[in-house]
């Protein structure tokens, strides 16, 4: 069992993720090994070509990463990041699916992989969680 005993313990604690929250960022599932977060996009995440910014999806992405990092292990902070844009989003919502790839003593290594609405490849993530 992960740090958090349900869901709604989880979407309590991280209601803190204030820049998350209040951008429209939302938790929608958690196992111990996995985390989907998604973004319903407005026209306050685009960026001057009316495209969603790249700000927006990488925080969608890096909000997964830390409620999985922190269901393996609280509290674990990002050590290391790394994000590939795929394709500028369509449709109206984007997905982000936290999996994990290593559980180690200190460190854990998360992939996210984004989509949007149209089920395509948006982003790829990579986190390594430092477990403090």
């Amino acid at each position: 069992m992960g740090t958090f005993t349900d869901i709604e313990e989880a979407r309590e604690y991280f209601k803190k993720e204030r820049f998350a929250t209040s951008n429209g960022m939302v938790l929608d599932d958690m196992t111990d090994d996995t985390a989907t977060c998604s973004l319903k996009v407005n026209d306050t995440h685009q960026n001057a070509l009316g495209n969603v910014m790249g700000g927006a999806i990488f925080t969608l992405a890096d909000f997964a990463f830390a409620v999985l990092a922190n269901q393996l292990h609280l509290p674990t902070v990002a050590a290391q990041i790394n994000i590939n844009y795929l394709s500028i989003p369509k449709g109206d919502e984007l997905t982000a699916v936290a999996r994990l790839r290593k559980n180690g003593q200190r460190t854990s290594i998360i992939n996210v992989d984004v989509t949007d609405s149209m089920g395509r490849d948006i982003a790829q993530f990579t986190g390594t969680g430092f477990k403090l």
